[in-house]
């Protein structure tokens, strides 16, 4: 989904040549038909099955943007000669990165293209997140990450986030606490006056229970839009991860509810 920093976010689904504007279909019936039809992101060729959210077979093999080290960063190998794809890990990976703090479903530290910062948070559906500091490339800002990983959590617990409970984190305190773990070769340089950016998502109601929904189960899913937040819809039928089924050919649409 795309988003856009408002208040709340505003979020919007590409479908084939269109845009579905999703803040207008709150509190209306939103119906999906996947049509079985997957095409890779990359050469646009039909797939069987999506691998690495979005790629063919052939692709995941081969580009570097779907290599193991997109995932753990602090083992990128583009010094050793190796990467996939030098020249796009020169454009993507050696880009200014920002470590931060977030609070999503509770305090977590990551890390990120600087330019892209405020997607990035959004996409998690972070309440809240602070930039702690700034390297010069991906592999440094995975090193600090996998150290502070150490002492603090690094992922999100979907399930929570979506479950509407906010678990208040005053982030620059956790920011100085963090400060007092930094190792003295970490790269890069720490953000010390940073304030906090803090998010609200276009979300109605919050399911009491957090089921999951699966196109590859169940085609044509359809439900009263509740909510989106991070890269969920909300639904009264169920939540729906959209980033994990790109390439997904799919039919949507809304109407009025009753």
């Amino acid at each position: 989904m795309d988003t856009k920093p408002d208040d709340p976010v505003q979020y919007a689904l590409p479908v084939g040549e269109h845009s579905l504007n999703l803040n207008e279909g709150l509190g209306k019936r939103l119906t999906l038909r996947f049509t079985g039809k997957i095409f890779c992101q990359e050469c646009g060729d039909r797939t069987r099955t999506s691998y690495s959210q979005g790629f063919c077979f052939k692709c995941s093999q081969t580009l570097a943007q779907a290599d193991l080290c997109i995932m753990r960063p602090h083992t990128c190998h583009h010094h050793l000669g190796t990467c996939r794809e030098p020249a796009w890990g020169e454009a993507h990976c050696f880009a200014p990165h920002t470590v931060y703090l977030a609070n999503s479903s509770g305090l977590k530290v990551g890390i990120t293209r600087s330019h892209q910062m405020l997607t990035r948070w959004m996409d998690q559906g972070a309440l809240e997140a602070i930039p702690i500091a700034s390297v010069r490339n991906r592999r440094d800002s995975g090193l600090i990450e996998i150290a502070l990983s150490q002492h603090l959590p690094d992922r999100t617990n979907w399930r929570h986030m979506l479950s509407g409970v906010e678990k208040p984190v005053d982030l620059k305190a956790e920011r100085d606490r963090v400060y007092a773990l930094w190792q003295k070769d970490f790269p890069g340089e720490k953000l010390e006056n940073s304030e906090p950016v803090r998010f609200k998502y276009p979300v109605v109601q919050y399911p009491s229970k957090v089921v999951s929904l699966n196109p590859e189960k169940q085609p044509d899913l359809s439900g009263i839009l509740l909510g989106i937040k991070g890269q969920y819809l909300i639904l009264d039928s169920g939540v729906l991860n959209i980033r994990k089924h790109g390439g997904y050919e799919v039919e949507a649409g809304f109407e009025t509810a009753e």
